[in-house]
């Protein structure tokens, strides 16, 4: 049984941080839940009624309209979503558009002093659309993907069976009520198939098996009880979801039938103490936090460069006026202004794509955390298993295998009347369907004894039919009755004192109970359910039988039931391995089980580590676990947690799948929490991406997606940083030696914007194959780097174009600054724009790798524009002028000794810092 006691040996200090307060608030609420449900399970039922003020006949309508008027709706806390308005304005909080909505204002203000003697700056409502263009992308992407994810969210009922009675005298009736008017002792009736709506004692219970997946992880179902003789509490666990009498919420009934009454519900219950700590403002992610560092890195260059720019230009022109205006322009120039619209673009060509794999993206920042993620942490049931359970094989007492412990299973799960459980299923699966024709002809049902949870056995007794005992191969003699008991290896082999071997039937002595027991443990220590077999025959002379009749059996073998490993679940961990994701199972599952099922998929187990383990340890001794840990086995959902908080405390971008209540605060404290649409409500709620197929495979695609998206991003940044740099670098050399405007402020802001206008198409680029072979994070130190070294390449060819210009063209006075303007601004902007092919690979462009065709034809137009700019009817407007037919071999000069001086530097950026982008 699962192990989810949330009372940890040695708790972690308090820590400062909003997440370490929620982890700490969702750690105490639930374990003040587990125990107050621990100990109601362990008082009389009737106890638990007179504590309720409720009877067994149920509450009376009246009484439950108070109750449900008095403690809320049976209904536990969730994330309902922003609403629109403040999705709205959520879209408009970035980093990169407050820079711009500040500029804006600084060039509304600059305008303003002027607007008597300028035109009105094109600039202002150009930036003023990018950024609201950007705002409205995200917010449509994200409202969208809002919009499908809530269309997800469906129960399987929404009623469930309570007895009320309409007076106090009057007889109870049993009706279907929603369940959110459940109410504190409410008696509920539970049947196959129904959802617990609230946390229940069990008055009654009859083959009652219960699926607690969603609360504990483990993938079979648990059997559950009602009480012992004279109704006192049969469970002394300190763990609510091992008590014996307690059902809970989340959890659902696969067979059999109770009566419970109802001891807490909403926020009360075991679940609703772990929703409650897991709504609002999500924890700071990786992409978040790089966002920011990058923000503040561009802010810092603009805080030395601009007054710099400004000082320089200022004391060598005297025009302190103009000075301020190009300073502003500089500041524009090196903001990369398109920095919002092409992320917002990036990210929502990656939803688009990732939707058409069966994947919904609700927050769109998930997608570059998914391309960084480089652990994954992962339950087993349903992503490396099929989540369902099979007969994996059918043994001997010895060990061997033998078609007569299968051909007995398939009688005793065949002939019973009760509701098949899982591994009933599994053992008819195994036989083909032409053999149940046979059996029907062979067998005829005498008696049942059914299951029950103190004896842990079920058995069916069969008359051999006349074709039987006429069958010269049959050892059936004269009408004879066989009783097939089938069920926990304990119990049965205490009643068996005979055992088959070979045919025979042999006495079980004390040595071989111990071979045949060993037999069983081993297969149990490989992960297996193991289940035993057993018979007796009995002369044909009554047709009732009972429980005192199982005894004196003669023990056939074992079955042995898994959840077996997906057929391409190794593929995709291998696949996901090739990327540099290294994946971490955390499950609540038993060690053994965990343990079988990863080597069975190809994971290198090492030592498991289970989830009381973790409790033992403080956060600082836990990072040093987790590095070296492999898998986690019977975790509750604050170790998962703790977890995740750990490997990210240790630099990790984690992701982690779940979709189960156990799994919501784990989802929500990583980088990227990732659910399916057939997880619990709170789980969807707390994930970020939903898979409609539980698939590893569509994960490792959405890695690949994550990754191009983000190497397009920083592509953009870094091909712009460093290009800006270059050209504010040169107009403060120029400005230091030129003895007029190198460039005007209206030329700095039409390149800006063409150039802008250009890497429109980058969320269109491809990136290299080997790029996309490792995560990816944000690098702000990276980008300055890059700026530093890739950015003054530009200027050595801009100082050769003011000395070709100046000495070559005599553009050397005030006189003919226009053409020295214009001849820069072709040079700049060319150079500014061919660069992009030269930076977005580390392979030689064009040969190596080639942009897409979108990302070419936009470089094309750009480049066009910019020679013919200064010769169109716009150039006196821009105060530009048409260029000599001489300038232009200097030009491509200067152009190709740029490319080659720019791929020599790269190459040696490369291997010295063994990264490009």
């Amino acid at each position: 049984m699962t192990n989810t006691t949330l009372t940890p040996r040695k708790p972690a200090p308090p820590g400062r941080t909003r997440r370490d307060r929620k982890a700490a608030e969702l750690e105490a609420r639930t374990r003040a839940a587990g125990d107050r449900l621990v100990r109601i399970s362990g008082r009389p039922a009737a106890q638990v009624l007179h504590d309720s003020r409720a009877t067994p006949h149920g509450l009376r309508q009246d009484d439950a309209e108070l109750r449900l008027a008095r403690d809320g709706a049976n209904v536990v806390a969730h994330d309902t979503g922003p609403r629109w308005y403040a999705q709205l304005a959520k879209a408009f909080r970035n980093p990169f558009i407050m820079i711009l909505v500040v500029l804006l204002a600084v060039m509304y203000v600059q305008w303003l002093q002027v607007a008597d003697e300028e035109p009105f700056d094109p600039k202002i409502p150009i930036i003023g659309t990018m950024v609201l263009v950007s705002g409205l992308l995200r917010f449509w992407q994200e409202r969208r993907s809002a919009c499908a994810a809530a269309a997800l969210r469906a129960l399987v009922t929404t009623t469930t069976a309570v007895q009320r009675r309409a007076g106090r005298n009057a007889t109870s009736v049993t009706a279907e009520i929603p369940m959110d008017q459940v109410v504190v002792g409410d008696v509920v009736h539970l049947a196959a198939g129904d959802l617990v709506p609230a946390d229940l004692r069990l008055l009654t219970a009859k083959d009652l098996m219960v699926s607690q997946a969603a609360l504990s992880g483990e993938s079979l179902p648990v059997a559950k009880a009602d009480t012992r003789t004279h109704d006192y509490g049969r469970s002394t666990t300190t763990d609510p979801v091992e008590a014996d009498n307690l059902c809970l919420m989340g959890t659902s009934v696969t067979s059999g039938a109770a009566t419970g009454v109802v001891v807490a519900t909403g926020a009360d219950t075991y679940f609703g103490s772990m929703a409650g700590s897991l709504v609002g403002e999500r924890p700071e992610t990786t992409f978040d936090a790089g966002v920011k560092k990058v923000s503040f890195l561009l802010i810092r260059f603009m805080l030395v460069m601009v007054p710099l720019v400004f000082a320089v230009n200022g004391f060598t022109k005297g025009d302190w006026g103009e000075a301020f205006m190009f300073a502003v322009a500089v500041a524009v120039g090196l903001t990369p202004e398109m920095l919002p619209m092409v992320v917002t673009t990036n990210l929502a060509r990656g939803a688009v794509a990732m939707s058409k794999r069966k994947v919904v993206v609700k927050r769109l920042n998930a997608i570059q955390n998914l391309g960084a993620m480089d652990v994954l942490c992962t339950d087993k049931t349903g992503t490396l298993t099929e989540d369902r359970i099979v007969l994996d094989r059918y043994l001997d007492a010895h060990g061997r295998e033998d078609t007569e412990v299968l051909e007995y299973a398939y009688l005793n799960s065949h002939f019973q009347t009760g509701l098949r459980n899982l591994m009933d299923r599994a053992v008819i699966d195994r036989v083909l369907e032409a053999e149940e024709v046979v059996v029907d002809a062979r067998f005829t049902k005498v008696d049942e004894i059914p299951f029950d949870f103190a004896r842990r056995r079920m058995s069916v007794v069969l008359s051999r039919n006349e074709v039987t005992r006429n069958d010269p191969q049959s050892s059936a003699g004269a009408a004879e009755h066989v009783l097939i008991t089938k069920g926990a290896v304990e119990e049965v082999l205490a009643l068996c004192t005979h055992m088959t071997d070979g045919g025979r039937r042999i006495e079980l002595d004390a040595a071989l109970r111990r071979r045949v027991t060993r037999t069983a443990e081993d297969n149990n220590r490989q992960g297996l359910r193991v289940l035993a077999v057993a018979t007796r025959t009995f002369p044909a002379d009554r047709d009732a039988y009972t429980v005192a009749d199982e005894d004196g059996l003669t023990l056939v073998g074992f079955l042995a039931f898994l959840d077996p490993p997906k057929a391409d679940a190794a593929a995709a961990l291998r696949a996901l391995a090739g990327k540099g994701v290294v994946v971490k199972v955390v499950t609540g599952d038993n060690e053994l089980v965990a343990a079988r099922v990863c080597a069975g998929v190809g994971i290198d187990v090492g030592a498991v580590v289970t989830g009381a383990e973790v409790d033992a340890l403080d956060d600082a001794e836990l990072r040093t676990l987790v590095r070296a840990t492999t898998v986690f086995a019977k975790t509750n959902p604050v170790q998962k947690a703790r977890i995740v908080r750990a490997l990210r405390a240790e630099g990790h971008t984690v992701g982690f799948l779940g979709d189960g209540i156990n799994d919501a605060a784990a989802l929500r404290d990583a980088d990227v929490g990732i659910s399916v649409d057939t997880a619990v409500d709170i789980a969807k709620e707390s994930a970020d991406i939903i898979l409609l197929e539980k698939d590893l495979m569509v994960l490792e695609q959405g890695v690949e997606q994550g990754r191009t998206t983000f190497g397009n991003t920083i592509k953009y940044i870094k091909m712009t940083a460093s290009s800006n740099f270059g050209n504010v670098f040169s107009v403060l050399v120029a400005s230091a030696f030129i003895p007029f405007q190198p460039m005007l402020a209206i030329h700095l802001l039409v390149q800006n914007l063409a150039y802008d206008i250009s890497q429109l198409a980058t969320p269109w680029d491809r990136m290299d194959p080997e790029y996309l072979r490792r995560p990816r994070t944000w690098d702000a130190k990276g980008i300055a780097r890059f700026m530093l070294f890739i950015g003054p390449i530009s200027s050595v060819f801009d100082i050769t174009t003011f000395l070709v210009l100046w000495n070559v063209f005599g553009a050397d006075s005030e006189a003919s600054q226009t053409l020295f303007q214009s001849g820069w601004f072709v040079e700049g902007l060319l150079s500014q724009t061919l660069i992009v092919h030269m930076i977005r690979t580390r392979k030689v462009p064009f040969i190596g790798s080639r942009a897409s065709a979108p990302v070419m034809v936009m470089t094309a137009v750009v480049m066009a524009f910019g020679l013919l700019l200064p010769f169109s009817p716009l150039a006196p407007a821009l105060s530009m002028e048409a260029l000599p037919m001489g300038y232009f071999p200097w030009l491509m000069a200067i152009l190709l000794a740029y490319c080659a001086l720019t791929q020599a530097v790269k190459t040696w950026y490369v291997r010295r810092f063994n990264t490009w982008l």
